[in-house]
């Protein structure tokens, strides 16, 4: 095999370094020693300074020339597809090749408990949670997420235990591998959180992105454990079909651990949570939302699976500091407060605005949104997305991310959204063509106390420090 081979003298070369994914593992191939370089055309933050700070080489642009003289081994992220010029020349010279979650299984996790951290949404958190807890009562896990976790200042951690925490994407590996990346991950534990349609470049339709999850459920060893979302009735569903055991979690009757008695304030929420009908604990979380109270809840099972004491577990939550990019607050000036949200799906966008008012339920809230991510640039949420930002005063769209890259009659169409959020009558709906023009016509009619929350899945041409520069 073209990884038995591989020591710390030899030279790896990511193509599409920049994707979350994908810069975690260089990272951990550089604390292992091996020399890494990259490449990548859309170089942004937080991941670009991220590898900067690491002193990993980012090259601008694909070009045959950067994997000039070859690398000892490419590694292909799912960005990359025949026609790029350097998978061009890998395929020409033979260069040894594989995808981001073969290597990550293969020098990373095989041999170790696996615990993959799956579902539509909250992986990152969950996932982020789950290793802060675990490094907070003394397991030292490694792990890898789809963002930078503010505890550590990193997106990876080569641990000194036998646990590895890894996000679990159901997208698919590579070009040269379509299936989901998580089958790669030898898990032994799976958090599965929540299932609802999305990836619609890859997926045509919802029974292809469930049959995705229960292939997952389906290599869980019968020594494993599923712990399942049962606020989800898809979740429920394929839970069904587990031959390792099921612990069910959610806000709802019914789930083995339970969620309850929510009190929100500015700085946190609290909540209990009962076991089998009795009480297990009262936890509190510097997060928003029930969303976050899921995610907290589903990392707070696995950690007592692994046998950390309850108190030990309570003090991590307090203690935990969040994710970039997931409601980070960006900055405050004049009173005016902005934060950064990765939300690009209806459920998502609607469960990031409920938190923040209930965070904050006197103040103006103001949701920017750019549909950049492949579903949300597509017409298949017209009607979810004209119903997710009732939680906001203000609504700002900017256009369709790339839009060249889809036929205008696959795409979301704005002038209609626009049109029906308008019959809204408690909404002001703007719409506008880039960053710049939003913060221009924005920015003067902010007011202290106003919240602003910029949702895409991308850079977004750098709106937040834009806006905050413009009202300082």
């Amino acid at each position: 095999m073209i990884l038995d081979s591989l020591d710390a003298s030899k030279k790896i070369h990511l193509v599409g370094i920049c994707g979350t994914g994908m810069a975690s593992l260089a990272g951990m191939l550089h604390t292992k020693g091996f020399h890494v370089t990259g490449s990548d055309q859309n170089v942004y933050p937080p991941m670009s300074t991220f590898l900067q700070g690491l002193g990993i080489p980012v090259l601008k642009g694909f070009t045959a020339s950067n994997l000039k003289p070859h690398p000892d081994l490419v590694v292909i992220g799912n960005v990359a597809s025949r026609g790029n010029p350097e998978v061009e020349l890998t395929l020409n010279e033979k260069i040894p090749y594989v995808s981001m979650a073969e290597i990550v299984k293969d020098v990373f996790i095989r041999g170790k408990k696996s615990v993959v951290v799956t579902g539509t949404h909250g992986k990152t958190t969950t996932t982020a949670l789950l290793a802060w807890i675990l490094e907070f009562g003394g397991l030292h896990p490694s792990f890898m997420l789809g963002g930078i976790a503010e505890n550590f200042e990193s997106s990876f951690q080569i641990g000194k235990s036998n646990y590895f925490i890894i996000e679990g994407d159901e997208y698919d590996t590579a070009f040269f591998d379509k299936g989901p990346k998580f089958l790669h991950y030898l898990p032994e534990v799976v958090i599965f959180n929540n299932c609802e349609f999305d990836h619609a470049d890859i997926y045509p339709n919802f029974a292809a992105v469930q049959q995705s999850f229960s292939r997952l459920i389906n290599i869980i060893p019968s020594k494993g454990v599923l712990i399942a979302g049962w606020d989800n009735e898809i979740v429920q569903n394929l839970s069904a079909q587990s031959l390792s055991p099921v612990i069910s979690y959610g806000t709802q009757e019914g789930a083995q651990w339970r969620a309850c008695s929510f009190e929100y304030s500015k700085e946190s929420t609290r909540f209990q949570v009962t076991r089998e009908g009795q009480l297990w604990g009262h936890l509190e979380i510097p997060l928003a939302g029930v969303f976050n109270i899921r995610n907290a809840l589903a990392a707070i099972i696995c950690a007592n699976h692994f046998g950390l004491p309850k108190k030990i577990i309570s003090q991590a939550l307090l203690h935990f500091k969040g994710v970039k990019r997931r409601l980070e607050l960006r900055g405050e000036v004049k009173e005016i407060m902005v934060f950064d949200d990765f939300a690009h799906h209806p459920s998502a966008i609607k469960a990031t605005l409920t938190a923040i008012k209930a965070r904050f339920p006197k103040n103006r809230i103001w949701a920017i949104f750019e549909p950049r991510s492949a579903t949300s640039r597509r017409k298949v949420f017209q009607k979810q997305f004209s119903q997710c930002f009732d939680q906001a005063d203000n609504i700002v769209l900017c256009s369709i991310f790339a839009p060249e890259r889809l036929s205008s009659n696959l795409q979301l169409n704005l002038e209609q959204l626009v049109s029906d959020l308008r019959k809204q009558s408690c909404h002001q709906v703007e719409f506008y063509s880039s960053a710049n023009e939003i913060v221009e016509h924005v920015s003067p009619k902010l007011l202290p106390g106003d919240k602003v929350v910029i949702m895409s899945n991308g850079g977004f041409d750098n709106i937040h420090t834009k806006l905050l520069d413009a009202l300082n």
